[in-house]
């Protein structure tokens, strides 16, 4: 089942008090890098947006992390993007 639309707006306050606002860019380069989250279902992923290395006019959205709420088990994931481009689940040491 997906999010509600109070869980989103919740979830979309959380994420700027506990992760954006302690993570931005400095301000000189914020015209050029932003940040997004894009939910999907009972899955969250945080991404930032930024010039192509090759193409400065160009824009690419870099994956940083997903969260994914198991309803069931009332229990939350946490992935993290690897260079094949596939989300892993996060393992804390």
């Amino acid at each position: 089942m997906p999010f509600t639309d109070s869980e989103i707006v919740e979830h979309t306050r959380l994420i700027e008090e506990q992760f954006w606002s302690r993570r931005r860019p400095p301000l000189p380069l914020r015209e050029r890098i932003r940040e997004g989250q894009r939910i999907d279902g009972q899955a969250i992923e945080l991404f930032f947006v930024r010039p192509a290395f090759k193409s400065p006019g160009q824009f690419v959205e870099e994956s940083i992390a997903k969260i994914q709420y198991l309803r069931s088990r009332n229990v939350w994931k946490i992935y993290w993007q690897r260079a094949d481009l596939k989300w892993h689940a996060y393992q804390p040491n």
